[in-house]
C-alpha cells in the first residue's frame, strides 16, 4: 500500500500544455512578464523530509518562473520522495546554465539520487538508435512518429540482423531521410555486439523495436545507458520466443503489450507501460496477431514519449514511478 501526494496547478488554461508552444505566452494579470516564455520539466528523487515541495517551488518562483503542474509521490514507510514539475520561465531572466546551478544546489541540499531538468526548446533532442529484426510494424511506427514529430527524438541509425531489399518501404524511408541502416547478420556464436556498441556510442538510449536477439549482460554494462524493449503480452506471462503464439494457444481472453527496460534477466526489467485489449473465440491467429501488433506499436511509442518527457523514474529494485 502506498500514499500519493499530488499538487495541482491552479491555471486551467494550461490543459494540454504538452502540445502547446509557450514562446508567445503571457502570464495572466502580469503586464510586465516577457512575451517569450519557455517550457521546462524537472524531476527530483531524494530522501523524504518536510519542506521539499516548498523549496522546489521557491527555486522556480525566485527566478520569475511559474509552475504549471506538479506530481509528488511519497511511498508509505519508505522515506523517499519523488516529484515531477512543469513550469514556464523567461530564459533571459533565468539562463539555462543558471537553472542547472540552482537545481544542483537543491540536489546537494537534499542528497538527491536524481535531479534532472529539461527544456525541450533549448536542449538537444534525445539521440536514439533503433534495433529491429524482420517484423516492421514497430519500426515503421517509430519512423513515422519521428517524421511527424510525435516522438521528440533524433534517430541516428537503424540496426538489424535482417536484410531488407532497397525498394522496401522501410529502406526507401531511411534513404529519403538520410538515416543509416546497418545490416549485421548474427549467429548464436556471434551477436555482433561489439559492432553494435560502436554504432550506438553517442546515443542517449536504445529502442528494441521487436529485435529478436538477447543482449548480453556485457553489452548492457558496456553501453551503460537505458534500453527500452517492447514485448507482446502482459509480463511476466509468455516470456521468450513467439509469445503471441504462446498466448493464442493458451486461449487467453485478454491480450496485451508491455514496454520495459532491458536487464540481464530475459523480459524481467522494470515495466514502463502496459496496454490491453479483449479477444475472443471468434479471433483467428491472423486477427489475434493484428490486434497484438497494434498494441505493441502504441505501447512502445507511449513509453518512449514518457521517457523523453521525464515521466519515468526508477523505484525500488525492479519497479518504476511513471508520472
Amino acid at each position: 500500500m502506498s500514499l500519493t501526494r499530488r499538487v495541482s496547478s491552479s491555471l486551467p488554461q494550461f490543459v494540454g500544455f504538452a502540445k502547446r508552444s509557450f514562446k508567445s505566452y503571457k502570464l495572466p494579470g502580469d503586464p510586465s512578464s516577457s512575451p517569450s516564455l519557455t517550457y521546462g520539466i524537472h524531476i527530483f528523487h531524494c530522501p523524504d523530509e518536510v519542506g521539499i515541495v516548498a523549496k522546489l517551488s521557491e527555486c522556480i518562483a525566485s527566478r520569475g518562473g511559474n509552475i504549471l503542474g506538479a506530481d509528488v509521490f511519497v511511498p508509505e514507510n519508505k522515506n523517499v520522495f519523488y516529484s515531477r514539475s512543469e513550469f514556464v520561465f523567461d530564459p533571459v531572466k533565468w539562463p539555462r546554465e543558471q537553472m542547472d546551478e540552482d537545481f544542483m544546489k537543491l540536489s546537494r541540499m537534499y542528497s538527491a539520487t536524481r535531479s534532472v531538468v529539461r527544456v525541450p526548446d533549448l536542449d538537444p533532442k534525445f539521440k536514439i538508435s533503433v534495433l529491429a529484426s524482420k517484423q516492421d510494424h514497430c519500426l515503421v511506427d517509430l519512423l513515422h512518429g519521428w517524421q511527424d514529430r510525435r516522438l521528440p527524438v533524433d534517430i541516428t541509425c537503424v540496426i538489424s540482423n535482417h536484410h531488407r531489399d532497397p525498394n522496401t518501404h522501410v529502406m526507401s524511408f531511411l534513404e529519403r531521410n538520410n538515416i543509416p541502416y546497418h545490416y549485421l547478420q548474427t549467429t548464436k556464436e556471434n551477436k555482433r555486439e561489439g559492432e553494435i556498441l560502436e554504432l550506438v556510442l553517442n546515443t542517449d538510449f536504445l529502442v528494441l523495436a521487436r529485435y529478436m536477439q538477447v543482449l548480453s549482460g556485457h553489452f548492457l554494462r558496456t553501453y551503460g545507458k537505458d534500453v527500452i524493449n517492447i514485448h507482446h503480452g502482459l509480463l511476466p506471462s509468455f516470456k521468450g520466443g513467439n509469445p503471441c503464439k504462446q498466448a493464442f494457444d493458451a486461449g487467453v481472453k485478454l491480450i496485451g503489450a508491455t514496454s520495459h527496460f532491458v536487464t540481464e534477466e530475459l523480459d524481467s526489467g522494470p515495466i514502463i507501460e502496459q496496454m490491453v485489449e479483449g479477444v475472443s473465440h471468434r479471433d483467428n491467429l491472423q486477427s489475434f496477431v493484428q490486434k497484438s501488433e497494434n498494441l505493441e506499436r502504441q505501447c512502445l511509442s507511449k513509453a518512449i514519449r514518457s521517457y523523453c518527457e521525464l515521466r519515468v523514474l526508477p523505484y525500488e529494485e525492479n519497479r518504476t514511478v511513471v508520472f
